[in-house]
């Protein structure tokens, strides 16, 4: 009898210690792989906000309403890129002379072979040549797949929700949002499902977005990830 009740609290002894590793590790873990994924996932929201805000540059301040738009865009689009040679002196500074004067003093002298002008404002070491470079080239780095921005890493497949939005402000002016973003249970739910409910529990109770979020369509933000 006595060995029975030996076997039976050794047993619940373990029980205990199991429960109480478990209560220690279990937000530990959580945290651990957390951080693991949404490290990867910031960095693909980056790269959707990056794709976005050339992609506003080059169509009147409007951003790409779907991924394959943008996509196609990253694939095949140009930006242009100005080389500089030279710089304005202060005395020419000094003297009223902008880039965009010496820039339309040399052009003019392309035009007509005069280059007197040119010579005489001491601009014959100045240029500004516009380039046109693929924006694969530009803005990420080699061997980057643009076929990627929509999935979410660790999302078993899933998307990044991404919206926009043309509007104007109260002065006429026009507005133009964009928001990519993804829930935790996205990526997260494969996880300790306690864990991920406290975290959900305290970002509604602080009224902020259960995921991660880049820009937003309710209300200007720089594009600013709500991670930054």
């Amino acid at each position: 009898m006595k060995t029975v009740i030996n076997l039976v609290l050794a047993v619940c002894v373990i029980a205990l210690v199991y429960i109480c590793y478990g209560s220690i590790m279990g937000p530990i873990n959580f945290d651990k792989e957390k951080a693991i994924r949404e490290k990867a996932i910031i960095t693909r929201l980056i790269d959707i906000r990056k794709a976005q805000v050339e992609y506003r540059g080059v169509h009147n301040g409007a951003y790409a309403a779907s991924f394959d738009t943008l996509i196609q865009f990253v694939k095949t689009a140009k930006l242009p890129f100005i080389m500089k040679i030279g710089a304005l002196t202060d005395d020419q500074l000094n003297n009223g002379m902008t880039e965009k004067k010496a820039v339309a003093m040399i052009e003019k002298a392309k035009k007509t072979g005069n280059w007197k002008e040119v010579e005489e404002a001491g601009l014959t070491n100045f240029r500004r040549d516009t380039m046109w470079v693929a924006v694969m080239d530009t803005i990420f780095e080699k061997g980057f797949n643009p076929d990627s921005l929509p999935y979410v890493p660790y999302g078993n497949g899933a998307k990044f929700e991404m919206a926009v939005r043309q509007d104007t402000t109260k002065s006429g002016a026009p507005l133009n949002l964009f928001q990519a973003q993804v829930a935790y249970d996205v990526y997260l739910g494969d996880l300790n499902k306690q864990e991920l409910i406290n975290l959900k529990d305290v970002q509604e109770k602080l009224g902020k977005y259960c995921g991660l979020r880049v820009g937003d369509i309710e209300q200007p933000n720089n594009n600013a990830g709500n991670w930054e």
